[in-house]
């Protein structure tokens, strides 16, 4: 693990400098009760472990996922954690993984230390108030797990204003509500570099899939 992390580390420091894409999401008062069930959502820690109903399509899901981003992640260990983390947060919020793929795609790039002009930090580029108002200041946005539980739960928040719509809720996301740009950047990445179908074989167990709501 040595080895691997000191390997890692100069990786790390040059992508700590990189651009992020992400806008100025706004920082809106939330009701009590929302703001009480977004902080439940944050303070509820997991192991990330793959959810799928067949083990078979978790594996398979994986692979294919995993050779998509060998060349954003070279590292296959770094790979497989970051893709589990991802399958397992967004599934618990109720998103699809594909389309989180696809904003992490266009927010930061898979670049766990990115950071934006408007201050948005690490791969689903989270805005530092959001501690503020649903965590604590001690969480670490720029930890794998803590970004994506914090982006997912505030992208099913937004969804939920929205009643759905992923447009609006994706334009919230990013402080850029009302444009097309960034909503069909994200929904373009998705479906044309994250969009999955279970193999052939699996096809049966295809309807046990997380999808988008």
């Amino acid at each position: 693990m040595k080895t691997r992390l000191l390997f890692l580390l100069p990786f790390c420091l040059v992508l700590a400098h990189a651009p992020a894409w992400a806008g100025a999401q706004k920082e809106e008062a939330l009701s009590a009760n929302v703001a009480s069930a977004m902080s439940r959502s944050i303070s509820d820690v997991n192991a990330p472990r793959l959810v799928f109903d067949d083990p078979r399509l978790g594996q398979a899901w994986l692979a294919e996922m995993s050779t998509r981003l060998q060349k954003k992640i070279p590292d296959a260990w770094m790979r497989e954690r970051l893709l589990t983390a991802i399958q397992y947060e967004s599934t618990r919020a109720g998103l699809d993984p594909q389309l989180v793929l696809g904003l992490i795609q266009v927010e930061s790039g898979f670049n766990k230390y990115a950071i934006s002009g408007a201050g948005a930090r690490g791969l689903m580029q989270v805005m530092p108030f959001w501690p503020r108002h649903i965590g604590t200041p001690r969480h670490n946005l720029f930890d794998l797990s803590t970004n994506l539980r914090y982006g997912c739960t505030i992208l099913r928040h937004y969804l939920d204003i929205e009643r759905g719509d992923l447009y609006r809720a994706l334009g919230r996301y990013n402080g850029s509500l009302g444009k097309p740009e960034y909503p069909d950047l994200v929904v373009g990445a998705w479906k044309r570099r994250w969009a999955w179908t279970a193999p052939p074989s699996l096809k049966m167990a295809g309807d046990s899939l997380p999808r988008a709501r």
